[in-house]
């Protein structure tokens, strides 16, 4: 496994999302299951595991704390603050906030430091230069060593990074997802030196292939309410995933490694961290590190892709109501 650095933070080339192991796109998952995938996963070179407090809420950081005990010297543990986690989607950054759930964090990762500690999502309630500042503080006293914002604008981005250096920002990036290459993060990120962490990079499952419009989700689904997933709009995404294939066959792959190959020759400083339990699943992602696409492949995905337009926004409306820029 490759490495690369979003910042000065230097990780795998790949990452690992651990969400979906704890809710939000299925059930949770059976937890000797997700432990064995997130140790396959290290076992198989992935330095770089990402998880939140939110998730479960709480359950998937004591997953991942529990899973990498054996290992926690030789990973990258990145994590997420700024949900109240209240019943409710209300986001609560404040300092004092921050500085408790940061301990809560810790002791549930099983650690005494947190490598990236995101702000989950910018708090309009919150000026983002005291939120850099409370993280400036963490960083100061060792409990944590990265700074990261995650689906920030271009605007918030900078005015965090003039307090706090950003590492890195994670938001959903794939082949059909790409606001970050229209509103100015990308560039941002990379006048900045600042790694980008695409979350969502196979389309929230979308672009493995495995989904089309007979495909029921659970009431629990978080999809189930995402416009792009509707029977309304799926049948018209389709032809997208007919031309993915496709191409994937022609490459050799599967459509999840082309996705994910695609957005690693995107640039250098960008990390997807895909995220499934299943070590099957794990394992045909990684083989996207043997997928090497050229300048003339990237562009040859792209003018295809220009012919399937993209019906339907990437989220329901709660979750879009809490994204830092509308692009």
């Amino acid at each position: 496994m490759k490495t690369r650095k979003l910042g000065t933070l230097e990780v795998s080339e790949l990452g690992a999302g651990c969400m979906n192991m704890s809710g939000n796109y299925n059930p949770p998952a059976d937890v000797p299951q997700s432990i064995r995938t997130i140790r396959t996963a290290a076992e198989n070179g992935v330095t770089f595991f990402d998880t939140a407090e939110v998730y479960g809420p709480y359950i998937n950081e004591e997953l991942v704390g529990e899973a990498l005990r054996p290992i926690r010297d030789q990973v990258k543990i990145a994590t997420k603050f700024g949900f109240a986690i209240d019943g409710t989607i209300a986001l609560n950054s404040r300092p004092e906030h921050i500085c408790a759930v940061v301990e809560q964090s810790l002791k549930r990762l099983r650690t005494d430091r947190i490598d990236l500690y995101y702000q989950h999502r910018v708090d309009p309630g919150v000026p983002i230069e005291e939120v850099a500042g409370a993280v400036k503080d963490l960083v100061a006293q060792g409990k944590v060593l990265h700074f990261g914002l995650s689906e920030a604008s271009a605007k918030s981005i900078r005015r965090a990074h003039a307090v706090q250096p950003v590492t890195a920002v994670q938001s959903e990036y794939s082949l059909w997802t790409r606001n970050v290459e229209l509103n100015g993060v990308l560039d941002t990120c990379d006048e900045l030196g600042i790694g980008l962490v695409p979350w969502g990079p196979l389309g929230e499952g979308f672009l493995t292939g495995k989904y089309d419009t007979t495909t029921k989700y659970d009431e629990a689904d978080f999809r189930g309410g995402f416009p792009r997933f509707s029977k309304q709009f799926m049948p018209l995404n389709m032809p997208l995933i007919g031309w993915l294939k496709s191409y994937a066959r022609k490459k050799g792959a599967t459509p999840s490694q082309i996705a994910l190959a695609w957005l690693l020759a995107k640039g250098p400083n960008i990390v997807p961290i895909p995220g499934t339990r299943k070590e099957a699943h794990l394992l045909e992602n990684l083989g996207a590190r043997n997928v090497r696409l050229t300048a003339a492949d990237v562009q040859e995905i792209e003018t295809s892709l220009s012919k399937f337009p993209v019906y339907g926004d990437r989220m329901g409306e709660a979750h879009m109501s809490q994204i830092d820029y509308t692009v």
